[in-house]
């Protein structure tokens, strides 16, 4: 606690090891601020929106790969081609000579072996297309009853929109974040249609209902998924703080919304306490008290505070295994395209380089010596920030490392970061969520259109297949 100047005073005369007690604290709080002020994204977990204009400057930890920017050979691009089949066709006559001798050409007729066409692709007209049903009504020979042929599955209104018009609605929402009232706008502008909040959301409660078949066989799936990324990030809900998990693979995504961040929420979900296969997080200790599982760390993580401990309290050994474990992973990419493993020498050799860096760390870094009359204190002794990342690199050797053993596992969780920015998008267009049902719709709806658009197909076609009953599902992975 901040003392005045009068009490310092008093302590530099009647209890000068107070003041020795005190100088003590003072340093270690401008140590604490200086740490904190020093915390940026290149360092740190924190985002790079939180920077605002003062972000420190780009120094990707990426390796250059030495390849020209734009498409590599052998890349199938997108170039604009012309088409078998146009939907128009439009033949401009030759009149008059252009050749300058005047003559008129309309008799005369076109030389087919010269044809030349030129395609233009462009929007065509928009309109919604109706569609009257009627259904034909007869008397019963029989009974001499009126007797009515049935409706149309869905159509259950005297005037109502169809399911293809209700997945777009779906595909701005959930997939461009656009708000209701900009949707309404798109609408009127594309369509001459003006559409209600209550449509859009209906929409949004219809499409979420035909996906609950989706989300029960995506739990099952990822069970069965060999490495599955989790991460989770902080949602608004009912102007509350809420957690988005989530949990991700290359060709999956799902989400789950909870007021919880820790094991109470896992527990909610029961999917990651069935999990068998390697997951991949950052560090954060729930994670660690999933049993039944193998564990691997997000190395960008541990790469950024590693740029923490060197260039803000000036720790070699932390520069000196920085640039060991982008080694490890630029030897482990040469690797991949000859074997599909290391040799165990070569292991061996990465593990003990490892260890005699951390030696060199905690030399740098020994225990905190409490003062002799300080008053004892219960729970964890305290330490420096760089001491404890110590402390996990040498508890979690084998999940930091655990990328060299197993090619599939990533260096890095960045697949499930990505999975998680769009909700962040998302919270910046709608500020929160209104309803914890309708976080819980959107978290579903989104787990969806991720794993669509993994799966390399059209996410409005699917949004579409989905609304009409049929959602994708896609096949199980292979568990051999």
């Amino acid at each position: 606690m901040m003392k005045t100047s009068a009490e310092i005073y008093h302590m530099i005369h009647q209890d000068p090891d107070g003041l020795v007690a005190y100088v003590l604290f003072i340093q270690e709080r401008n140590k604490t601020l200086e740490d904190s002020a020093a915390l940026n994204s290149r360092n740190s977990s924190k985002p790079p929106s939180s920077e605002g204009y003062a972000k420190p400057a780009p120094k990707s930890l990426r390796i250059k790969s030495g390849k020209k920017s734009g498409g590599q050979p052998g890349h199938p691009g997108t170039t604009l081609k012309q088409v078998e089949k146009p939907d128009k066709t439009v033949t401009h006559p030759l009149v008059i000579c252009p050749c300058g001798c005047g003559s008129d050409l309309r008799a005369l007729p076109a030389l087919e072996q010269n044809h030349e066409a030129r395609q233009v692709f462009d929007l065509p007209t928009q309109k919604l297309e109706v569609t009257e049903h009627r259904v034909e009504t007869k008397r019963c020979p029989v009974s001499g009853k009126l007797v009515q042929a049935p409706w149309p599955v869905g159509v259950t209104a005297h005037v109502q929109y169809g399911p293809d018009y209700s997945a777009w609605l779906v595909y701005l929402y959930n997939q461009q974040h656009l708000p209701l009232n900009r949707i309404d706008q798109m609408s009127f502008d594309l369509y001459g249609q003006h559409v209600s909040e209550e449509t859009i959301v209906s929409a949004i409660k219809a499409l979420d209902q035909e996906l609950v078949p989706f989300e029960v066989a995506i739990k099952e799936q990822i069970l069965m998924e060999p490495v599955v990324g989790a991460d989770e990030t902080g949602l608004r809900v009912l102007a509350e703080l809420y957690w988005l998990h989530l949990l991700s693979t290359p060709t999956r995504t799902w989400y789950g919304v909870h007021k919880k961040r820790g094991k109470e929420a896992l527990d909610y979900f029961a999917i990651l306490e069935f999990y068998q296969g390697r997951l991949v997080h950052d560090c954060w200790d729930t994670y660690f008290k999933l049993t039944c599982c193998l564990h691997a760390l997000c190395n960008a993580h541990i790469l950024r505070e590693l740029v923490f401990a060197h260039e803000v309290n000036h720790q070699a050994w932390a520069k000196v295994l920085f640039d060991l474990l982008i080694d490890m992973n630029h030897k482990r990419n040469e690797q991949m395209q000859v074997a599909a493993y290391f040799p165990e020498e070569c292991l061996l050799e990465w593990h003990q380089k490892y260890q005699e860096i951390l030696g060199e760390g905690q030399k740098a870094n020994p225990p905190l010596i409490p003062e002799p009359d300080a008053p004892k204190k219960r729970g964890r002794k305290k330490q420096t920030k760089t001491q404890n990342l110590l402390d996990r690199l040498v508890l979690h050797e084998q999940s930091v490392l655990a990328f060299l053993h197993d090619f599939r596992i990533p260096f890095t969780n960045n697949q499930s970061e990505q999975d998680g920015r769009m909700m962040k998008v998302k919270q910046k267009v709608s500020g929160c969520f209104r309803t914890l049902e309708g976080a819980e719709r959107f978290a579903r709806i989104r787990s969806y259109i991720s794993t669509v658009r993994k799966q390399g197909r059209s996410i409005f076609e699917e949004l579409k297949a989905a609304m009409r009953g049929n959602p994708f599902i896609p096949e199980a992975p292979s568990t051999g």
